[in-house]
């Protein structure tokens, strides 16, 4: 197995191990602390068999409770016939072998456990509690995990502080595509910000705004000027176009040179400067990129070997560290259409600026970054209602994509935090089956003092677990195409 697909891996079901135990245990809080029963709290799902569970009590003799008696009930089977059950009253903890979520199993709850209510509403039971206690805790898991996602961003804040080079001190400037040239924008042009305000470092930040603003505030050959903008720009065409609307203008310089790989056979070396490909100028990274992005829509279409041979197989002209002599040689690239070469980045190009919070100064700039990073995610929900946006939806391996191909703590916790908010988000969508769900019929039966039927209830938790289920079957497929090269 691949060590870069195990340590995403790993961390991705670490991510949401921490963040699905969490949010279940926010609904399991308001639970207990409103004296309702919780007949089963599962991380991860188990149909049909579980890794582990044990019954609670053992947390029952440390404080010495005897287990409470369960009444025998009377119900009635599928033919009509009678019979007497005796339920447990504790509640059951397991592990489940299936890694796509968990649940909170809520005494007389109607929900995606589908577990069978009594005849008769037990006073232990979800639907016989104040229609306030219910709605506190079906936001339970959604409150945990916004919190959570404030307090990682803090604390990360406070350990790591923050590092970042300036939009203003990238003196190199910015590269463009064409659509941004015919708006007025020139290679070279340093990006001060827009109406909206001034840019602190290049992001997806700095791709909304732009996006939406009406003027765009450059430095040109030293002197400040203003670009007059649309007001309304598709975000989403602006980062998937090749080349993107805009990208910081990095040298074809490289830092470093892989053992075994096309370029080392070449005989470049660190700080060598790639001048031409296939006799196309280069003149940063992104052009690189770009021409070779080309070529590898040329291999995919190839339908033998040989052609892919052929098709990796290129000229590049590129000048020497030391001398500045340009040679000109064949080189294959790999079957990733990889050269095999570490380009020189932003970090080593320009000094970064660096900020420190104190314990009690964190928290307030971890609320603000984590309030930021919300509505901006929700700012760009729009564009899941599209074409290219449905396209753009991505499943676990997506996902797991965003994690760092090597063990970082730091983007480790920044991630699940971000994965904390969306996944706070997500569940307060007022879809069946979600807590939002849950929460929209609950505002229904306060404002008009009528609780929905079980059956109408019943039914709507279907229809929302087949929207779902629908949902994860489009975003996991798109994950295959795109790694079938379809997408």
């Amino acid at each position: 197995m691949d060590n870069v697909f195990l340590i995403r891996l790993v961390q991705f079901i670490l991510s949401i191990s921490l963040l699905v135990l969490l949010h279940e245990g926010g609904h399991f809080f308001f639970a207990k602390l409103f004296g309702v029963r919780v007949n089963r709290f599962y991380v991860f799902f188990n149909p049909k068999f579980h890794l582990f569970s044990t019954y609670d009590t053992w947390f029952r003799r440390l404080f010495k409770k005897n287990p409470v008696e369960v009444p025998v009930i009377t119900k009635k089977d599928k033919d009509g016939k009678e019979y007497k059950k005796k339920e447990y009253v504790g509640t059951e903890y397991g592990i489940g072998w299936l890694p796509l979520g968990g649940y909170c199993e809520i005494s007389g709850m109607i929900d995606e456990t589908n577990q069978e209510l009594s005849e008769e509403p037990q006073p232990y039971e979800f639907r016989t509690k104040p229609t306030w206690q219910r709605l506190l805790i079906m936001i339970g898991g959604v409150l945990v995990n916004f919190l959570l996602a404030l307090f990682i961003y803090s604390m990360v804040l406070y350990y790591w502080g923050e590092s970042y080079i300036q939009t203003k001190d990238m003196t190199m400037g910015m590269q463009f595509n064409a659509d941004a040239k015919r708006l007025g924008f020139q290679d070279g042009d340093i990006l001060l910000g827009t109406d909206k305000g001034a840019f602190t470092y290049f992001g997806t930040d700095l791709y909304r705004d732009l996006s939406k603003a009406q003027r765009a505030d450059i430095k040109r050959g030293g002197k400040e000027m203003s670009i007059t903008l649309p007001g309304e720009i598709n975000m989403l065409d602006m980062i998937k176009k090749q080349p993107p609307f805009v990208t910081p203008l990095i040298p074809a310089v490289v830092d470093s040179v892989l053992p075994g790989t096309g370029a080392e056979k070449a005989g470049m070396g660190k700080g060598d400067k790639i001048v031409a490909l296939n006799n196309t100028p280069i003149n940063s990274w992104g052009t690189f990129t770009l021409e070779v992005s080309k070529l590898n829509d040329v291999v995919t279409a190839r339908a033998t070997h040989n052609d892919s041979i052929k098709g990796r197989t290129i000229n590049l002209a590129f000048a020497h560290a030391a001398t500045g002599d340009i040679d000109t040689v064949t080189v294959m690239l790999d079957e990733e259409m990889k050269l095999g070469v570490i380009q020189k980045s932003l970090y080593s190009m320009y000094e970064p600026t660096k900020v420190e919070y104190g314990f009690f100064e964190s928290f307030p700039a971890g609320i603000r970054y984590g309030i930021d990073v919300l509505r901006g995610y929700v700012d760009d929900m729009k564009y899941v209602f599209t074409a290219d946006g449905a396209k753009s939806l991505g499943g676990f391996g997506a996902i797991g994509s965003l994690f760092p191909p090597v063990w970082d703590w730091m983007m480790f916790w920044r991630m699940t935090a971000f994965l904390s908010i969306i996944l706070a988000f997500m569940n307060i969508l007022p879809i069946p089956a979600l807590d939002g769900g849950h929460v929209l019929f609950l505002l229904y039966e306060m404002i008009t003092g009528r609780k929905p039927s079980e059956r109408f209830l019943v039914i709507a938790e279907y229809i929302g677990i087949g929207i779902l289920l629908l949902l994860m079957i489009v975003a996991n497929l798109n994950d295959i195409l795109r790694w079938l090269g379809y997408m």
